[in-house]
């Protein structure tokens, strides 16, 4: 097999790079990383020394991907067959590339920034930082029920890249700071994604490992 990822089912960053690969029906082998096991930590670092998952490994080119972005990209580039992830239009890929990093940069950074500060010894939580991670979700809320109607999904009329992002941006966030009652648009548009199926599988190979979260309290009865 050509493929293989370094990653792990609970991490919220590889199941962007798991539903894109499960989007293009890319065969890849999945090898699960324990960061607690000192020597699969090395091991993680000899192909990305900051230690940080996913990777994706390209045996038959000779590559080594890291980050969810990039490794995305590269996956459109060589293993998108009938529709790819990133239109090839140069204004509707740029678009998709915006929201695909709105996700990132105001979604997932401060929901991290939060679940993060959780496991924090006493004594040594950022409430600060922590507030306004949280007002910064309602922002990127906001901005998401607004521009959210006039498509699909979140970047045109097909699920792409930008989709790929929302999905576990969305999903981990939700249970910080709902939108299901105050972004109508936003919660609707969870749902749509929630019901596709590279989600349901990625969400599913996750629920093993969701004791291990924190916030677990959070995550809707239906995807236990």
């Amino acid at each position: 097999m050509s493929l293989q990822l370094l990653y792990h089912p609970l991490a919220s960053y590889c199941w962007k790079v798991l539903i894109a690969l499960y989007e293009l029906e890319a065969p890849f082998e999945a090898k699960v990383v324990d960061l607690s096991d000192p020597r699969q930590g090395e091991e993680l670092k000899s192909f990305w020394p900051v230690g940080k998952f996913p990777v994706l490994r390209d045996f038959g080119r000779d590559q080594v991907i890291p980050e969810s972005s990039i490794i995305v990209e590269y996956l459109d580039q060589h293993y998108a067959r009938a529709r790819p992830l990133i239109p090839r239009d140069p204004a509707a890929a740029l678009q998709t590339r915006l929201w695909e990093r709105f996700f990132d940069c105001y979604i997932h950074t401060p929901l991290q920034k939060i679940v993060g500060d959780s496991l924090r010894a006493e004594g040594q939580h950022d409430l600060h930082g922590v507030t306004e991670a949280r007002a910064l979700l309602h922002t990127a809320y906001a901005m998401l029920d607004k521009h959210l109607g006039a498509t699909g999904w979140a970047a045109g009329p097909e699920f792409g890249m930008a989709d790929c992002a929302a999905v576990p941006a969305l999903f981990y966030a939700g249970t910080l700071e709902s939108f299901v009652e105050r972004y109508p648009r936003v919660n609707a548009y969870f749902e749509h994604l929630a019901a596709r199926a590279s989600v349901v599988r990625t969400i599913k190979e996750a629920q093993p490992h969701f004791p291990l979260y924190p916030y677990r309290a959070s995550i809707p009865a239906r995807f236990l």
